[in-house]
């Protein structure tokens, strides 16, 4: 048999999963905020659990070999996965496991056709809940999934989610976020401020022992 008529071997092209869509991750300061607020809290909230991740603005593929059918949640939490850093959201790298909840926060520029896209996306997909907030109209909305289909929650103010055990209170000028203990989901300044002010103390308290002669 000649070289030439050998069989030559399949040429297999490596699939890229890109780590990044080229959006921007908000489109104005208000937006960012609440994103970070939420993604930051979340992360709090499940610092002591090793096996709850927590991400923002990160790229999700649910199907291998599909680079195309991907979603960057505003925020989002895995749970049964471990913490880590990752480039994206791989899912059958993930034991096969879609984020259960996950949020958007909407900007001016977002239009229905493309907030209906993701709809769709996380209900094709698997997500257990999904909460939308415009927090240029102060407008909550929220889906649990029941009988394999995301619906509509009828009441969010007081709403306490499932997974998360956080709930939401939309009876002032805004959106409030609240731990399972009552605690208020802090903004970034407020965060620092409140360490900021517990160090001062702790100073405070310590220059009293010693001069006290207790240190």
């Amino acid at each position: 048999m000649s070289i030439a008529n050998l069989a030559s071997p399949p040429i297999t092209k490596k699939i890229v999963y890109p780590e990044s869509d080229g959006k921007p991750m908000a489109d104005n300061s208000k937006q960012f905020r609440w994103i970070v607020t939420i993604e930051g809290n979340l992360e709090s909230l499940f610092a002591n659990d090793p096996n709850v991740f927590v991400a923002g603005d990160m790229l999700w593929y649910p199907v291998e070999e599909d680079n195309m059918t991907r979603i960057a949640s505003d925020a989002m939490v895995v749970f049964g996965r471990p913490k880590g850093d990752r480039g994206s959201y791989l899912q059958w790298l993930e034991g096969g496991i879609a984020p259960q909840v996950v949020f958007e926060v909407l900007s001016p520029g977002n239009r229905k056709k493309e907030m209906d896209a993701k709809f769709d996306f996380y209900d094709r997909f698997g997500v257990e809940e999904y909460y939308l907030y415009d927090p240029h109209r102060i407008r909550l909305q929220g889906w649990l999934r029941d009988h394999g289909k995301l619906k509509s929650i009828k009441a969010m103010s007081n709403w306490t989610s499932p997974r998360l055990g956080i709930w939401f209170d939309i009876t002032g000028p805004e959106l409030t976020l609240h731990y399972p203990n009552g605690q208020r989901f802090l903004t970034f300044l407020e965060l620092s401020q409140a360490r900021a002010e517990a160090e001062a103390r702790n100073r405070e308290l310590e220059a009293k022992l010693r001069q006290a002669g207790l240190l």
